[in-house]
């Protein structure tokens, strides 16, 4: 009866090891199997003929849009907002009223200039009329007049002081101030702007300089709105704090698409042309610093090293080692080697 248990005891006991070096044997199996197919039938893989395509480059930067002319009325005194003519948004021209400060400000001495201009003019008229009865000389009515000129440009300029006035015609991007405001001298009141063209500043890497040319065509994107325009200006120094090179580009926003302050992405038309190869990235084994893809000659997969250059998309561009009508590896690379037999499977 003891031999009956210990027998059964020593079954079950070996049933999982006897398990697990079956399943041992059926994986060493499969993979033999795996193995052997590959090959006697070759590794599986899909091709495609290598043509030459019509292969533009572009470059992608971060950046944000300013009206192509932009300038801010400042605070010329020290003293309290008294009128805000302007809101964002609107259209003023050239010299049109933005913000007004009182003319009692201690600081303009508004009143003192207005009285010494118009007490100047009055002595001048005064003094022109007996001049043409011959009452005075030339000379005399000269320096009078003289200094009512100079009475006169000191009012204009005092009026300039609390009298903030548009520098350029354009739209108001920002208004910095309200009524009632007390500000201090060569603070921003209003921020005017020219958005009938639009420009940013991009920095362009050492390895993408040779692509940037003033002309270069731009394309600038927001929220599935384009405008386009055009490199207007690159620098010839690299800037050592960025280590890049800064370039200027300009856009046409006649229609007023875009705002200024926008935050776009901009697209550079690269260099590029007829006749050129590319392969897809995918379709790339990079071994160091080297890369290479495979091509299938009479089932064999063939590695070869390329030399590539610019990037679109997905794609990248093949100056050397890649020939058209050659038969490229698109898929199974994982598994090749060098002179591996090949089974096309597209």
């Amino acid at each position: 009866m003891k031999k009956n248990i210990f027998l059964k005891i020593m079954s079950i006991g070996l049933l999982p090891g006897l398990l697990f070096l079956n399943s041992c044997t059926s994986e060493n199996n499969e993979a033999r199997n795996m193995e052997q197919i590959y090959e006697d039938e070759g590794v599986p893989i899909k091709i495609e003929k290598v043509v030459s395509v019509n292969f533009e480059s572009s470059l992608t930067y971060n950046t944000i849009l300013s009206g192509i002319k932009e300038s801010s009325a400042n605070a010329m005194v020290d003293g309290r907002i008294e009128k805000v003519f302007v809101k964002a948004g609107d259209f003023v021209k050239k010299d049109q009223m933005l913000v007004a400060f009182p003319t009692d400000n201690p600081s303009a001495q508004y009143f003192q200039a207005e009285a010494a201009y118009q007490n100047s003019l009055s002595t001048y008229e005064r003094y022109k009329s007996i001049y043409e009865a011959g009452g005075v000389s030339k000379q005399t009515l000269d320096d009078i007049k003289t200094q009512m000129e100079v009475n006169k440009a000191n009012f204009d300029n005092i009026q300039e002081l609390v009298k903030v006035k548009a520098p350029i015609s354009g739209y108001v991007t920002k208004v910095s101030v309200n009524e009632s405001d007390v500000v201090k001298k060569e603070v921003s009141l209003v921020t005017v702007a020219d958005l009938s063209k639009l420009k940013a500043t991009i920095n362009i890497s050492e390895s993408e300089i040779n692509e940037v040319k003033v002309g270069t065509k731009a394309t600038a994107k927001w929220q599935g709105q384009i405008i386009f325009g055009k490199v207007s200006q690159v620098d010839l120094a690299m800037n050592t704090s960025t280590q890049s090179f800064n370039a200027n580009i300009e856009f046409d926003n006649k229609e007023g698409k875009f705002a200024a302050g926008l935050t776009v992405d901009v697209i550079l038309s690269g260099a590029g042309g007829n006749n050129t190869i590319s392969v897809e990235r995918k379709n790339l084994v990079k071994k160091g610093d080297d890369y290479f893809v495979f091509v299938n000659e009479n089932n064999t997969a063939i590695m070869k090293k390329v030399e590539i250059g610019k990037s679109r998309g997905l794609s990248v561009e093949i100056l050397n080692g890649l020939d058209e009508n050659e038969i490229l590896i698109t898929e199974g690379q994982i598994f090749l080697e060098n002179k591996t037999k090949v089974k096309v499977i597209n």
